[in-house]
């Protein structure tokens, strides 16, 4: 972070210029005193104090620093908000400002990147690791409840044909959210096969539970003996490809996502404005 000159009729008074030009209070930044404020003979010949100051190179501040960076040159106006937590050794970020579409990107690609290089930028110095966590418009939280449901829907797929499906590939922490969300399941279970950045998580029927037959029958478990084994080999194929070959894109389209979102929050600012 560069230094800054500031000059005030007194020292006090360039140090809270200081502080509203940065935005931030005197914790966050480190000063030296050029030259202190003189009255001068009569009051004549006075100078005034100079100061230079900078902000404090925290992992806050370091991560703010980066984005802002990273928001001029994509010409993107956002407000930054950063909080670290020493105990546990995370930093969540969070950003807010118009059109955060273009940040969260395809299936939150971007947002995955950006988050990915802070991470380096915030380690890359220190003795311990932070985990960092970017987030806008609660894009994660909608993205995990997203990948839950479709947990859900797949298993249920799984346990009706009995045939394993592979989910498209995703990140390590989207994929713990599959597993997570299906590791009590009774009658499916869950794995990772292939090399990143194509890792993807495949969803199978149980060993034992493979000679039955789905139902909704409820008395029986949902399960029934299978007197038919047809069709219950070498099945593959990634669930989001049609007959035809094309990409249903189950998951979510970010796209329609993020409009529906901004449409449910603009109602919600308008009931309260009522």
């Amino acid at each position: 972070m560069d230094w800054k000159e500031i000059s005030a009729k007194t020292v006090d008074e360039a140090l809270t210029n200081a502080m509203l030009e940065l935005g931030t209070t005197i914790d966050n930044i480190e000063y030296e005193i050029i030259e202190k404020e003189s009255s001068g003979f009569l009051g004549i010949f006075g100078k005034p104090a100079k100061i230079k100051v900078r902000l404090k190179m925290s992992l806050e501040n370091t991560a703010k620093k980066f984005l802002q960076d990273v928001f001029q040159a994509m010409n993107i106006q956002a407000e930054i908000q950063v909080l670290y937590d020493q105990e546990n050794a995370t930093l969540e970020i969070n950003v807010d400002g118009e059109e955060m579409g273009v940040l969260i990107g395809k299936r939150g690609q971007t947002l995955d990147s950006l988050q990915y290089l802070i991470s380096l930028v915030i380690n890359k110095n220190s003795e311990n690791y932070v985990k960092v966590k970017l987030d806008t418009e609660n894009y994660r939280e909608r993205r995990k409840e997203t990948l839950e449901n479709l947990a859900k829907n797949i298993a249920f797929k799984v346990k009706r044909t009995r045939k394993p499906i592979s989910l498209e590939p995703m990140n390590p922490y989207e994929r713990r959210i599959i597993h997570s969300a299906l590791q009590n399941d009774k009658y499916v279970e869950t794995y990772s096969e292939g090399e990143e950045p194509y890792r993807k998580v495949v969803v199978n029927i149980k060993k034992g539970m493979r000679d039955l037959k789905y139902s909704n029958n409820k008395s029986t478990g949902g399960y029934r003996k299978d007197y038919n084994k047809d069709g219950n080999r070498g099945y593959n194929k990634p669930y989001n490809i049609s007959k035809s070959g094309y990409n249903k894109n189950y998951s979510t389209d970010y796209i329609k996502d993020y409009e529906k979102y901004k449409e449910s929050k603009e109602k919600k600012e308008q009931v309260e404005t009522v």
